[in-house]
C-alpha cells in the first residue's frame, strides 16, 4: 500500500520560498555584475579624447545597450597617424556580453597599432583581417576605416561589412556613401578591401555610425540611414557644430527601439586655414 506524503506545513513552505528568493537574488546580482564589467571594459577601451586639428571638428557619442546581458562590442576611434594625417574608425563586434567587449578592445587596438605600419585603408583592413583570424576566436567584426589629410581635404575610406557612412556639403546636399566594401574582419583569408576617395570641403561633414543607431525593431537600415541623411543635411546647411550633430544622431537610436550598442563619429570642416 502506498501512503501519501504528508503535505508540507507553512514553515517548510516559507523556508523553501526564502531559499528560492536567495538563489534568484544571487543570480540577478551575478548578471548585473557581468553587465557592469562589460560596460566598464567598453568604456575603458574607447579613446579618452579625440585629436585636435585646426579647422577640423571631431565628435563622438556612444551609448551601451542595457537589455539584460545584451552588451555588445561597438567602438569608435580617432588618432593622429605618423605622417600627420588622421585615422578614423567605427566598428561592431558580433556577439554580446564580456567576450564581445574584450574582443572589441583587441580589434580596435590591433587596428590602431597596424596603422603605424600601413595607414592605407584597404591594406590596413586586410592586415587587421589576418590579425583577427590569427586570434582563433569564434567572433568577427564589421568596421569602417578612414584616413583624412587635413592639408588637402582628401578622405580615403574602406569598409569591412559595416554600415555605410553619410556625408553632407555646406549647401545642404547629403547622401549615403554607397561605396564598395569587403566582408567583415575575421571571416575569410586573403580578402581585399576597395578604397573610395572623397573630398571634405569647407562646411562639409561625414557621419560614421554603427547599426544600433539606424536599425531596430521599428525601423529598417535604409530608413534609419535616411534619418541620418536629413540630420546631416540640416547640420551642414546651418553650420551645426560636430558634437551637436553627433548627439542628434545618437538620439535617433532611442527612437527606433534598438537593443544594441550605438556609436557615432562625426568629422566636420569649418574652413579655417590648416597648416600642411
Amino acid at each position: 500500500m502506498f501512503r501519501k506524503r504528508p503535505a508540507p506545513d507553512g514553515e517548510e513552505l516559507l523556508a523553501r520560498l526564502a531559499a528560492l528568493t536567495t538563489q534568484a537574488k544571487e543570480l540577478a546580482e551575478l548578471r548585473r555584475s557581468q553587465v557592469e564589467l562589460a560596460i566598464a571594459l567598453q568604456r575603458d577601451m574607447l579613446p579618452a579624447d579625440l585629436p585636435a586639428v585646426p579647422g577640423i571638428h571631431l565628435a563622438a557619442c556612444y551609448s551601451p545597450a542595457y537589455a539584460g546581458l545584451n552588451v555588445g562590442g561597438d567602438w569608435y576611434d580617432a588618432f593622429t597617424l605618423p605622417d600627420g594625417r588622421i585615422g578614423l574608425s567605427v566598428g561592431d563586434v558580433q556577439g554580446h556580453a564580456i567576450d564581445a567587449a574584450a574582443f572589441m578592445g583587441q580589434v580596435r587596438v590591433g587596428l590602431r597599432a597596424l596603422a603605424s605600419v600601413t595607414s592605407e585603408p584597404g591594406d590596413l583592413l586586410a592586415c587587421t583581417n589576418e590579425l583577427v583570424l590569427s586570434l582563433n576566436k569564434d567572433l568577427f567584426a564589421t568596421c569602417t576605416f578612414m584616413r583624412y589629410d587635413p592639408a588637402t581635404g582628401l578622405l580615403e575610406s574602406a569598409r569591412a561589412g559595416h554600415i555605410p557612412c553619410v556625408r553632407a556639403t555646406a549647401d545642404g546636399r547629403a547622401e549615403v556613401c554607397r561605396d564598395e566594401g569587403g566582408p567583415p574582419l575575421g571571416v575569410m583569408e586573403g580578402t581585399d578591401y576597395p578604397v573610395t576617395r572623397y573630398r571634405l570641403g569647407t562646411g562639409g561633414v561625414f557621419v560614421l555610425v554603427t547599426d544600433g543607431v539606424v536599425e531596430g525593431p521599428s525601423l529598417s537600415v535604409d530608413d534609419g540611414l535616411e534619418r541620418v541623411v536629413r540630420l546631416a543635411s540640416l547640420a551642414a546647411a546651418v553650420g551645426m557644430e560636430a558634437h551637436a550633430l553627433a548627439a542628434a544622431v545618437l538620439k535617433n537610436a532611442a527612437l527606433i527601439g534598438h537593443e544594441d550598442d550605438a556609436a557615432v563619429l562625426v568629422i566636420g570642416h569649418d574652413g579655417r586655414s590648416v597648416t600642411p
